[in-house]
């Protein structure tokens, strides 16, 4: 992955974002234990509770991954006058990295879903709640605690559940507030309306919910844009980001589309995911990050959550693991063999790209190698680079050699942000890839000659062309490894 590194120094920059969550908080509860026996009252399953756990749900949940992930951040909401508001306030209060906001109402209760788990597979879950907005008074305190704490927001998130907190009047001045003090807003909406978050900079809905929305099939990623595209058109939001479960997400802007695959993961428990995407959202774009870069967080972030169990929190070093397991999967799959790499090939060259090719041992990779892949891809849109196996290598340059065997040797190329593919090849010369991939440019050193470059004659004639590049001095494998043996032998 050529970006991991910006990426991972946008997750570092969140410990200096502060997020404003505003939404509805809710405690969610999780009862287990085992069913082994039939009720004789009615045809369902006894659950025998071992124990149970409870936690921050909804907009409550968000806060709680903005906290994981290393960002800080205050949540602005509503609950009741009851024994669930007070263990609400008593779990902030454990926690440093948020700060509440609470106000209370005495006639609407605090959100509570317990969901009921035996041995592994939820039975049931129950909701006790109220939906209907706010009364005047409670909308007003709501609003006076936002502009309160506006001014210290980085970016603001609208969690909404349905649950009555996100009413008109709130959303209109939440989102005129960002926009007249230029603060990004994101909305996780559950309203089939998305007129009401115009003025956002970011909606995030699921698939199910863009369906509502656009009244459009959502399967295909060009479905998926043109159901995105209707909405822009009318709903007064900047960008979309769907997020589709096993199909991934797919960000749609007025003017491009970024679709990006799902990682795969075992799915234990989608409780939650959706708030641990928006919650890495938040962070990246306050943290600087384009739309794409976040949404490719973000992506990480609701993978890793998906296979916890539970309303789960995923951490910074979780999606630090995430970035670098991709990063090898990455380099493995720039390492084909010739028919795999043929494929990849005709991608590029249906999209008008110029293939380029050199080749070598590259038994120690060294500033003369990264020379010659830099001037190599310079005179190309894309740089394949043949590798000599160990088998090849040992008939050319004798016993002993290689030194570095074929596998470390192909990562390292592939590691390479020059490199676009590495093809091994067993036999002396590249003849048989140079023939069969009819690369643009043929690229080698300087220290050959238009004559000497096996292959020249062959890409010349098909209207081809080779490039000798300039060599590095002082730079030579078999002087390299003399030199080490040498050193070995004083010793």
């Amino acid at each position: 992955m050529e970006n991991r590194n910006s990426l991972l120094k946008i997750m570092d920059d969140a410990a200096s974002v502060e997020v404003l969550v505003i939404g509805d908080v809710m405690l969610d509860r999780f009862v287990y234990g085992s069913a082994r026996r039939i009720s004789p009252e009615a045809p369902i399953p006894i659950l025998s509770v071992t124990h149970q756990s409870q936690m921050l749900g909804g907009a409550g949940n968000v806060v709680r991954n903005i906290a994981s992930l290393g960002g800080k951040a205050r949540l602005i909401s509503v609950v009741g006058e009851d024994a669930e508001g007070r263990e609400i306030e008593h779990i902030f209060g454990s926690q440093g990295a948020m700060t509440p906001h609470l106000v209370k109402s005495v006639g609407r209760p605090t959100t509570v879903k317990t969901r009921f788990i035996a041995d592994g597979q939820q039975l049931l879950r129950s909701d006790h709640e109220a939906t209907h907005q706010l009364q005047p008074k409670t909308a007003g305190s709501l609003l006076k605690a936002f502009q309160e704490v506006v001014k210290s927001a980085d970016i603001i998130v609208l969690s909404d559940y349905a649950k009555g907190v996100l009413s008109d009047t709130v959303l209109k001045q939440v989102i005129a507030t960002a926009r007249e003090k230029n603060i990004p807003v994101i909305a996780d909406p559950k309203s089939a309306d998305f007129s009401r978050y115009a003025g956002v900079t970011l909606l995030t809905p699921n698939r199910k919910e863009m369906i509502a929305a656009s009244g459009l099939p959502c399967g295909t990623n060009y479905e998926v844009e043109q159901a995105a595209r209707s909405i822009l058109a009318k709903a007064g939001v900047s960008a979309i980001l769907v997020t589709r479960s096993e199909a991934g997400m797919s960000l749609i802007t007025k003017d491009a589309a970024h679709h990006i695959a799902a990682e795969a993961q075992e799915v234990f428990d989608v409780s939650g995911a959706g708030d641990s995407v928006v919650a890495a959202l938040s962070l990246a774009i306050a943290s600087g990050a384009g739309l794409a870069d976040a949404a490719r967080i973000a992506n990480l972030a609701g993978g890793i959550a998906v296979s916890k169990s539970g309303t789960a929190a995923v951490t910074k070093a979780e999606i630090r693991q995430s970035l670098h397991s991709l990063e090898i999967s990455d380099l493995d799959a720039k390492i084909l063999g010739l028919d795999r790499a043929l494929e990849r090939v005709s991608n590029w060259r249906s999209r008008g790209l110029k293939v380029g090719f050199t080749n070598g041992c590259f038994d120690l990779v060294h500033p003369g190698h990264i020379s010659l892949m830099r001037q190599a891809r310079a005179e190309c849109d894309r740089l394949i680079v043949g590798l000599n196996t160990d088998d090849s290598i040992r008939r050319l340059k004798g016993e002993g050699r290689p030194v570095t065997n074929e596998n470390s040797r192909a990562i390292v190329l592939a590691s390479l942000s020059d490199v676009d593919l590495v093809v091994p090849f067993a036999e002396d010369t590249p003849i048989r890839l140079i023939e069969t991939i009819r690369p643009d440019v043929l690229v080698k050193g300087a220290d050959y000659t238009r004559e000497t470059v096996v292959g020249a004659d062959i890409v010349e004639a098909y209207g081809g062309r080779v490039h000798l590049a300039t060599l590095k001095d002082g730079f030579s494998t078999t002087g390299t490894i003399q030199r080490l043996l040498a050193t070995k032998k004083e010793a």
